[in-house]
């Protein structure tokens, strides 16, 4: 169906500042999709901090360009629907390759991350990465340790003087009373 200039232009600014404003891009294929499931997969891309739009490659290409991204062109043919991460890159490749794995109408074609274009691969393995409140919880615990580790350690070097000076004075005590 085509589409007016005015409506082509406003796709073209609305693609830009998406790209402008997302730290990566993921392509997916959504052939057969119903607008059920694309609404559910919208839910779950929101909370994963992203936005999901399906796109229309000519204009997406021409963003690109504008945007100084590389340009996947063996990745947009057919229906793509474009996912923009707006913080955290690997909540929302896990959010996209779990839906593909759940869903067989959506395929995973690839990303452009910081300038380079992702593989499929690439995609699911930044999907395994930690959520950055996990990598926080991690770093706080690996310095935290070393801190418990010495708190614990004089804890007990004052325990050991305490019971060394109690059986003392409990033997003075006594020596005493004898």
């Amino acid at each position: 169906m085509a589409i007016s200039k005015d409506r082509k232009d406003e796709l073209l600014a609305q693609y830009t500042e998406l790209l402008n404003d997302s730290r990566a891009i993921f392509m997916t294929e959504y052939k057969g999709m119903n607008v059920k499931k694309m609404e559910a997969l919208r839910d779950e891309v929101a909370k994963a901090d992203g936005r999901f739009h399906i796109t229309k490659n000519t204009l997406l290409k021409i963003a690109l360009e504008q945007t100084d991204h590389p340009i996947p062109a063996e990745i947009l043919k057919g229906q793509i629907a474009t996912g923009f991460a707006m913080n955290e890159v690997p909540a929302l490749a896990k959010t996209l390759v779990d839906f593909a794995k759940s869903d067989e109408n959506m395929v995973l074609r690839g990303a452009i991350l910081s300038g380079r274009i992702l593989s499929v691969e690439e995609v699911e393995a930044l999907a395994k990465l930690p959520s950055l409140d996990q990598l926080r919880g991690q770093l706080i615990g690996l310095i935290n340790a070393p801190a418990t580790n010495i708190a614990s350690i004089i804890t007990n070097g004052v325990r050991q003087v305490i019971n060394v000076i109690d059986a003392y004075a409990k033997s003075e005590e006594a020596a005493e009373a004898a």
